[in-house]
């Protein structure tokens, strides 16, 4: 109540921080925290609801993996929905409400792309003719790094990059806050590029060593007796395609120095 209080016109940093750690020192806290915010969000009170929003996307950013795995089911989805729905809220619902509504769902369409029912959901709203085009989100508004991360990702192992994304999502200055929007897109970017390499050398290493297996198995056909002709065209495909692997895995290896178990597969 006093993290959404209508008569404050600013946000209430204090309270918002405390309600997220009461949601992450709760076991119940994830499961409990959306719908109490689904409530204020559909509040009549425009300043009451557009404070649940925030409190909201501070949850999102500071609650981890559990809540965001209830935001993402339909009972909370569609809560949210029904702000925009003129065949519930939608009709009484401030413009600004139901924009920001908007913006949250389309943000977590991009922040959460694995969560098919965030998408499924959005494209409805957009089926139906209640969302005309997507939003432009704002350059201070806090998107939070995608989850699940992989492990070692870029979020746990930059300690400086971490300490200082944390300490600039702590600011209420908007600069900070915009700061902290690019820093996370620039530890998105990196993170999937890292993942794209490592992904492409699982393949490589896969494909060589099937590859390998195969030609001993024919090579070793080839000593006992005469191979087929279609065996020898396959030996002969094999071969030129391992002549083509060879120097992508030298690449692959020497991008993958610092990383031991790696370079000795």
């Amino acid at each position: 109540d006093k993290a959404t209080d209508p008569s404050i016109p600013e946000e209430n940093w204090e309270c918002i921080q405390r309600f997220c750690d009461q949601v992450n020192a709760d076991i119940e806290g994830p499961s409990l925290a959306p719908r109490l915010l689904a409530h204020k969000i559909q509040s009549p009170q425009e300043m009451e609801a557009l404070h649940a929003l925030t409190v909201l996307e501070t949850c999102v950013n500071n609650c981890g993996e559990s809540f965001h795995h209830e935001i993402a089911k339909f009972r909370f989805l569609n809560e949210l929905i029904k702000v925009l729905s003129p065949k519930y809220y939608g009709t009484w619902s401030s413009e600004k409400v139901k924009s920001r509504v908007t913006e949250v769902i389309f943000s977590w369409t991009v922040w959460f792309p694995q969560e098919v029912k965030i998408r499924d959901a959005y494209q409805m709203l957009k089926k139906q003719g209640i969302v005309k085009e997507d939003p432009k989100v704002p350059e201070d508004k806090i998107l939070p790094p995608p989850s699940p991360r992989p492990q070692n990702s870029i979020f746990d192992t930059d300690e400086e990059k971490s300490k200082l994304l944390a300490r600039l999502l702590k600011s209420n200055h908007s600069e900070d806050l915009q700061a902290a929007n690019r820093l996370i897109k620039s530890m998105i970017k990196e993170e999937q590029e890292k993942s794209a390499k490592v992904s492409r050398r699982v393949n490589t290493i896969s494909e060589v060593s099937e590859n390998v297996k195969r030609m001993d198995e024919l090579l070793e056909s080839y000593k006992k007796q005469e191979l087929p002709k279609s065996d020898q065209e396959t030996l002969q495909t094999l071969f030129q395609r391992c002549e083509k692997l060879r120097p992508l895995l030298f690449r692959l290896a020497s991008e993958t120095v610092d990383d031991d178990e790696a370079l000795g597969k």
